[in-house]
């Protein structure tokens, strides 16, 4: 494919993520210890830094003489971009809650001009009950996915304690060592295949001919990615998460992942008793890349780079555990019910053979046959589930530390979105609502309740 002189073009994920068919963004909230006063510092940082991390930041997307999508670099503006919203004056931090929530779930539903680049700031100088001030960053996913934006924000913060040393990260764990998988050998091999084939098989199928029940957390309505969400979040102490890690032999994404699904399944049977034997289904986005840790911006837009800036993701099904009733079902029981079926999806290659598949469609029928596979595959499903891994040591911008942050995933067309970063020894869980149809503040009390049920059971068991 030949592309106009001096434009670049747009990566197939990021050609999927921004057609007619799918716009998918990234909200992301940086909750600030201190007030943010000094607003010509803020923004001055952000156009000597956040601005020439990468040219995408300074380009509008467009559409080639042969069809295919290129970025083209504009002139940025950069108080085009900014968004100091104004709320009543003199109010408690309690009371300015409703407008901050009001005003991200405004965000969330915003559309981005095609004649602009695909990203916006809002800076919230009012305090909430989280924070002395927030700034909100609303990025189009087809910039890239989580691991190229959270690069790109670690490029504009340094560490709170001292700037000169680099932040670091928690590794990520794997259930076995690679010495115990490789002496499976023959075994290893065989099940691989298997899995992989009955995964690709089961995610087709699932993506165009099996819908989810409606329930409490699917409502099941088209065009559900244009209504309104509701974007709350809890937090919950890593060192708890690892103590159940821990008593139980699994993985921290195992405990967390299972605790989600348990305080889900407990929402749908508070809603709705006979939702319990619904079946419901979960998309779990997964990174496709092999490194661990995150690399600079630099190292990630060099040519051929091992950890190229862009979207490379994955997604994978995984049904949600049933139980019959409140009174049967066993928080650790159901955590190592989803440790088996995550760690069967784990032994495949299936998320790899769906990207190939959306690469033969975007060839044979171009990239909105991709966008509707996906969208379709969303659709049918009844939430979706990511995170990231933050640093371990507290960051600041401009000398102001940040106290917490999260992200939301918007324009996604499922009633109920879960996002999760780790951050400072804690994990913020954010959960996006259908507004109107899920109860936020019930969805959090039930996984709330399921971590402290999940944590209590974990210390009865014996040493």
């Amino acid at each position: 494919m030949e592309f106009e002189e001096g434009l670049e073009p747009v990566s197939p994920t990021g050609q999927y993520f921004n057609s007619s068919v799918l716009s998918v963004s990234i909200v992301a909230a940086m909750e600030f210890e201190i007030p943010i006063n000094n607003l010509p510092s803020i923004m001055s940082l952000l156009k000597d830094v956040f601005l020439p991390i990468n040219p995408r930041f300074s380009s509008i997307m467009v559409t080639g003489k042969k069809g295919e999508k290129q970025w083209k670099r504009v002139e940025v503006k950069l108080e085009d971009h900014i968004n100091v919203p104004i709320f009543p004056i003199g109010l408690s931090p309690d009371s300015y809650d409703k407008y901050y929530d009001d005003y991200i779930s405004e965000i969330a539903m915003n559309q981005f001009p095609q004649n602009k680049p695909l990203w916006e700031i809002h800076i919230v100088k009012y305090p909430t009950s989280n924070a002395a001030g927030t700034i909100i960053f609303n990025l189009h996913h087809a910039l890239g996915d989580g691991y190229s934006l959270m690069g790109a924000l670690l490029s504009s913060l340094q560490r709170a304690d001292n700037p000169s040393l680099p932040l670091t990260f928690p590794f990520s764990e794997r259930s076995e060592s690679k010495s115990d998988r490789l002496s499976r050998g023959v075994s290893q091999l065989f099940s691989l295949i298997f899995n992989t084939i009955y995964d690709f098989g089961w995610s087709v199928l699932k993506s165009n001919f099996i819908e989810d029940d409606r329930t409490p957390i699917r409502s099941g309505e088209k065009g559900v990615e244009f209504r309104p969400i509701t974007i709350s979040t809890m937090t919950f102490s890593l060192d708890h998460i690892k103590f159940i890690k821990d008593k139980l032999g699994v993985t921290i994404n195992d405990v967390i992942t299972g605790i989600i699904f348990f305080g889900t399944r407990l929402y749908m049977q508070e809603i709705s008793q006979k939702s319990s034997k619904a079946d419901s289904t979960a998309i779990v986005f997964l990174s496709t890349r092999t490194v661990r840790g995150y690399k600079s911006v630099e190292e990630m837009i060099k040519p051929k780079s091992d950890t190229p800036w862009g979207n490379q993701f994955g997604l994978l099904h995984v049904s949600i555990p049933k139980f019959t009733n409140l009174k049967s079902s066993n928080p650790l029981e159901f955590v190592l019910k989803v440790h088996k079926i995550i760690k069967q999806k784990r032994n495949s290659s299936s998320v790899y053979f769906t990207g190939r598949l959306l690469s033969i469609m975007k060839k044979l029928k171009g990239p909105k046959a991709a966008s509707r596979y996906i969208q379709r595959a969303s659709n049918y499903s009844s939430m979706s589930i990511s995170n990231m891994i933050g640093p371990v040591e507290q960051m600041a911008l401009d000398k102001h530390p940040v106290k917490g942050l999260y992200f939301m995933t918007v324009k996604v067309p499922q009633s109920l979105t879960i996002t999760m970063v780790s951050y400072m020894g804690n994990l913020r869980v954010a959960v996006g609502s259908e507004k109107g149809f899920l109860d936020p503040h019930k969805f959090k009390s039930c996984v709330i309740n399921a971590f402290e049920m999940t944590l209590q059971a974990a210390h009865e068991i014996p040493t």
